[in-house]
């Protein structure tokens, strides 16, 4: 009886001395375009695994890829691809190319109010209007009202993108106002008549989006998903996720797993976002 008493009393303390099992914190920065639907899949996934805790902030998709760099991040989301430089630099930090996964595809939308009479631009169009060369909407068919344009952050992807595959390179007109995030653009269109501004297809509410042609009278594609997955709206992109391959296993490997998985990309179409096509789910 003895014997026994001393055992339990051994497993009692064992279990008191056992270290706690720790959760597994994953950190998560970037993009503004994705803030709302990263926070989303975090909020989901952390409900289903209590033992992981998530942390998401934006700042811009340069902020994020630089804080991977400077290992004060374990994911890096950014709405364009990474830079040379920033392959770089990363390769310095941790002697290894950043892993990519692309996590969702966006059709990156050009916003006007919803009073304005125009309904469809073409790409020659939106780079003349916000490099400053047509400063009216009359010049496009609209009323007599000054054009006031609505742009976005150096730091955001979404600003390098489209400066790249709209702009070609040029400068933004200095009369741009400069905002935020892509909420921040929709909030100000829909108050101002004459305003236009441009960023994710998942912020569209309360703003009207303009249908895009490559070429002024060719057919201006609506950013549907249909659209964007056959790559036929001209100014469709994937968003994605960057990190060291180093860490790319355990909760942060199942974590991405999830993200690419039927559930989470349910949630990317929940964010107004279009789900990967299965093909580009494999890595």
């Amino acid at each position: 009886m003895k014997t026994n008493w001393i055992k339990m009393l051994a497993l009692l303390l064992a279990g008191l001395m056992a270290p706690a099992v720790s959760a597994a914190e994953i950190t998560v920065k970037g993009s503004d375009t994705m803030v709302a639907l990263a926070q989303k899949w975090a909020e989901i996934y952390s409900t289903q695994h209590p033992d992981v805790k998530i942390q998401v902030t934006g700042g811009g998709s340069g902020v994020g890829l630089a804080a991977l760099e400077s290992k004060q991040t374990d994911l890096a989301n950014a709405s364009r691809k990474i830079k040379a430089k920033e392959i770089e630099g990363c390769i310095k930090a941790f002697a290894a190319r950043p892993k990519e996964y692309a996590v969702a595809l966006d059709g990156l939308s050009v916003y006007v109010n919803a009073e304005n009479p125009i309904n469809e631009l073409s790409l020659e169009q939106l780079s003349s209007i916000f490099t400053g060369k047509v400063k009216n909407w009359k010049e496009l068919g609209g009323s007599d009202t000054p054009i006031v344009l609505y742009s976005r952050e150096n730091s955001s992807g979404t600003y390098e993108f489209f400066r790249e595959h709209v702009l070609k390179g040029q400068d933004f007109a200095s009369s741009a106002q400069t905002l935020q995030g892509t909420a921040q653009i929709i909030s100000a269109v829909t108050k101002d008549v004459k305003g236009i501004g441009y960023g994710g297809a998942g912020y569209g509410k309360g703003a009207k989006h303009l249908k895009v042609s490559k070429v002024a009278g060719e057919e201006a594609i609506e950013p549907s998903e249909e659209n964007v997955l056959s790559g036929k709206y001209p100014i469709s992109r994937s968003l994605y996720v960057y990190l060291n391959p180093a860490i790319d296993k355990d909760a942060i490997k199942a974590y991405l797993q999830w993200i690419r998985s039927d559930d989470g990309q349910k949630v990317v179409k929940e964010m107004g976002y279009f789900p990967l096509p299965p093909h580009l789910r494999k890595s």
